[in-house]
């Protein structure tokens, strides 16, 4: 990296590199970084490399040069086969293509931290105490100390802050925007029931009497689903709630344009929620087995968590809380 002589800003133009290769949800949260950074460095060249089932989520941001696509959860299936290694050497061939000031990894594990380290620049991380896995602060040339006990926005920013020499004042500004789904004049509440894990799981029951309250205040339920098994589910709580729709299978891309024109998006605990609140919707996000303090929706718009682990939100709590923000 090139300085003045003051030594603040660089000569040329900083190329960064941010490793965040999954989930949903950590991907939504590392947004956020790519504002701070643009904003400090507003001619800096970033790149991304995120797993290649969540590409659309950077490409809704335009602060970014290039996201770069991986695979690891696809070749760890099929490890023993050359159509896979070709892939590999692929990969790292686009990677040492560019050469970075930073790579900042905000994963902290043991994966994200072998990337990092294939990449050619400097690899910055979490130190030992901070990372989710210790041992991936072994492969990072310099190690940054950042509280576990933060939100999981705040420690992305924090880290990357560190790592690149500036201070963060700012709410987080997740600095995206969608083309909006067409709303034909109808107020729609979309509700995310559908979470990767069963005990994060809201109970169908409650989910069929909120959406028959909000049935009842004018809106129309739309119930995204993914797997067979989620369309199921799905289509057995929008059965029993007036006017509700199970949504089509559609890219992350334009479900995010449904979300953008809802009124009102609820969410189990699930990247799609996280994704809402980052959209500016009016936003509640129910949790049964995890910790919404560190994990939950954070956002300058209405965006409120109910619930916690092992004290899922009642059905009046939710319709308590969504009243005032219809």
């Amino acid at each position: 990296m090139h300085f003045t002589a003051q030594g603040a800003i660089p000569l040329l133009p900083m190329r960064i590199l941010l490793i965040k290769t999954s989930s949903l949800g950590d991907v939504v949260h590392n947004l956020p970084v790519v504002s701070d950074l643009r904003r400090r460095y507003p001619e800096a060249k970033i790149d991304w490399i995120v797993e290649e089932g969540f590409v659309d989520i950077p490409h809704l941001h335009s602060g970014l040069r290039h996201v770069i696509p991986v695979a690891l959860r696809r070749w760890r299936g099929s490890l023993v086969t050359r159509a896979t290694w070709r892939q590999v050497g692929l990969f790292y061939a686009t990677l040492r293509d560019e050469s970075y000031d930073l790579v900042i990894d905000t994963q902290g594990l043991l994966k994200s931290a072998l990337i990092t380290r294939m990449a050619r620049g400097k690899s910055c991380g979490y130190n030992a105490a901070s990372a989710r896995e210790p041992l991936a602060a072994r492969f990072y040339d310099a190690t940054f100390d950042v509280a576990k006990e933060l939100h999981a926005v705040q420690r992305n920013r924090r880290l990357a802050a560190l790592a690149a020499g500036y201070s963060i004042e700012e709410a987080p500004d997740y600095g995206i925007a969608v083309a909006p789904a067409p709303t034909l004049g109808i107020r729609t509440a979309v509700l995310l029931t559908a979470t990767s894990r069963d005990d994060k799981l809201w109970p169908e029951e409650r989910w069929i009497a909120v959406g028959r309250g909000l049935h009842e205040q004018g809106l129309t339920c739309l119930l995204p689903a993914g797997s067979a098994a989620e369309r199921e589910r799905a289509k057995q709580i929008a059965q029993a709630i007036p006017g509700a729709t199970v949504l089509p299978s559609m890219s992350l891309r334009d479900l995010a344009g449904q979300l953008a024109v809802a009124s009102l998006v609820i969410g189990a605990d699930t990247g799609l929620v996280h994704l809402a609140a980052a959209l500016g919707r009016p936003t509640l996000a129910l949790f049964c087995a995890s910790d919404p303090g560190l994990t939950g929706v954070l956002a300058e718009t209405p965006a409120v968590n109910l619930g916690a682990r092992g004290q899922p939100p009642s059905v009046d709590q939710v319709l308590t809380a969504a009243m005032p923000l219809l």
